[in-house]
């Protein structure tokens, strides 16, 4: 994965064509941003997204975010009068949740033993964790010992030990963008009923489709839930396996996100970019 050590520059030209995104920024004016000349960058950003920046910032403009929400709704409703779930979808094929007993939750991982180590991924840095059962944690970090500290405390009676773990790889699998290469993945997860539906729910929205809050608390069947429907996401402890990046507003506006709003915003460019070329190939 050698463009994952490009990922900050990425990350601050992302954030650059955020800020300027009503001007529709240059080439030369991005490049200049990152500190970069406009060849090199240019195919630096190609070798990471696999689409030009200027086809990238369509893929995260609002117009774009609209339409994918309007297609969210469409798939919806047809499951709903067929009475079809989206059970087909790929990431509920391979990932499968199991919660922690009451015992465990309550108790912070009392008796549980958790290995954990940090990856680099083409988001940057992620420390994973998990128990026997599955992978219980993985979050992206910028300081790893703030990273530790936060698992700690999610987990504050287990014992944690600093080594890898093979549910580590099957987890970080997923960044290698080929379907054919993924064993089934075990998440083990401390959260109540409520969460880990929802948790559940956003494993149905395919990579490079987004919903919204609305649409998620209906496909629980709480419709008039999206506000706790958004307290649960928001305390996903599972960053990209739990694709709660792919929920944004009504309005088509990201929005915000647990590991970084222009994190965010590289995950659903990049996302949408692999589903265009994979369509341009079929």
């Amino acid at each position: 994965m050698s463009h994952s050590r490009d990922y900050q520059r990425i990350q601050q030209a992302i954030e650059f064509i955020v800020q300027e995104t009503p001007v529709q920024p240059s080439l030369e004016a991005i490049a200049n941003a990152v500190h970069l000349s406009p060849f090199h960058f240019q195919r630096m950003f190609q070798q990471w997204a696999g689409v030009s920046p200027k086809k990238f910032m369509q893929f995260i403009s609002i117009e774009h975010a609209k339409t994918l929400l309007e297609q969210d709704y469409t798939l919806q409703q047809t499951s709903l009068e067929v009475g079809l779930s989206s059970s087909s979808r790929l990431h509920d094929l391979f990932i499968s949740i199991e919660g922690m007993t009451p015992g465990q939750y309550k108790s912070g991982g009392l008796g549980l033993y958790i290995d954990y180590h940090f990856y680099l991924t083409i988001f940057g840095d992620v420390l994973i964790a998990a128990t026997e059962r599955g992978i219980c944690h993985m979050a992206f970090c910028e300081d790893r010992q703030s990273a530790l500290q936060e698992l700690t405390a999610q987990f504050e009676q287990a014992t944690l030990r600093h080594q890898e773990h093979p549910h580590h790889q099957q987890g970080m699998a997923i960044f290698s963008n080929s379907n054919a290469a993924l064993e089934p993945i075990k998440l083990h997860l401390a959260g109540t009923p409520f969460q880990l539906k929802v948790w559940q729910s956003l494993l149905s929205i395919p990579s490079g489709q987004l919903s919204n809050y609305a649409h998620i608390a209906q496909s629980i069947g709480k419709p008039t839930a999206a506000r706790a429907v958004g307290t649960a996401i928001a305390k996903n402890p599972i960053a990209y396996l739990i694709p709660c990046h792919r929920v944004i507003r009504n309005t088509g506006e990201l929005g915000n996100y647990r590991w970084g709003k222009s994190r965010k915003t590289a995950m659903i460019g990049w996302e949408a970019a692999q589903s265009d070329i994979e369509q341009n190939h079929e």
